[in-house]
């Protein structure tokens, strides 16, 4: 659900900051506000460092972050600070994009922000991180409106006979692989995500490729130009 937009003081200038940023940049009218959230860590998962992970002890942290969603890009509103996200350019990484609502996305300045579920909380007394509630709106929400942005811009430059890559995959208009495993298009049936690697099914036989998916940028871009691909060799 959308948060609603804060009426104190303070909400209001750091309203007025964020529509500042946003339109500097020029990513358009807004659509939806989630509020910060904190969200329990198990503390072994606590321990992880992940470059500007956004690691808050005092609930004031939830209270100040606030994710705005625009039709071409986000703001992250954090520790006073408004991280602007531009859908056509940013880099999305998830650690399974089936199961996991944790998005690290790329903003305008190249800092990486981890965005998380923030809906749920656990017992006091365990280290808390700063989250985004409803989670399961924002998160399809952002990977439906960069596969959006950059799809027709990958589609066109395979049709010019360009090679893309995606982490450790490439494809062609023709082709798609990784280290010694390629296959053509028309006997691709299905890719997919097997043990937090990217496999191809041909034949009916699945095929690990040596991809984490962990470290494949926008990997459901390239899992819709699969299907694209996969489906109609014409394009």
């Amino acid at each position: 659900m959308t948060g609603r937009t804060p009426r104190s003081r303070d909400g209001e200038l750091l309203l007025a900051r964020i529509s500042e940023a946003a339109g500097r940049e020029r990513i358009g009218r807004r659509l939806a506000t989630y509020p910060g959230a904190v969200r329990t860590a198990r503390p072994w998962r606590a321990a992880v460092a992940v470059l500007c992970r956004v690691t808050h002890r005092a609930p004031r942290a939830a209270r100040d972050a606030r994710l705005d969603l625009y039709e071409h890009g986000m703001t992250v509103a954090l520790n006073g600070r408004i991280h602007v996200v531009r859908y056509a350019t940013t880099s999305v990484l998830q650690d399974n994009p089936d199961t996991t609502r944790t998005y690290t996305v790329t903003d305008v300045e190249g800092r990486r922000l981890v965005l998380h579920d923030g809906s749920q909380r656990g017992p006091a007394g365990i280290r808390a991180r700063v989250g985004f509630r409803d989670a399961r709106q924002w998160g399809p929400e952002v990977q439906r409106a960069v596969t959006a942005a950059r799809l027709p811009r990958a589609l066109a430059a395979l049709d010019r006979g360009e090679r893309l890559a995606f982490g450790g995959i490439w494809l062609t208009g023709e082709r798609v692989g990784s280290g010694r495993v390629s296959a053509p298009w028309p006997s691709v049936q299905r890719i997919a995500v097997r043990d937090g690697f990217v496999a191809l099914k041909t034949a009916g036989t699945w095929h690990t490729l040596d991809a984490a998916v962990s470290e494949i940028p926008n990997f459901f871009v390239l899992r819709a130009l699969a299907e694209r691909l996969r489906t109609d060799p014409t394009v």
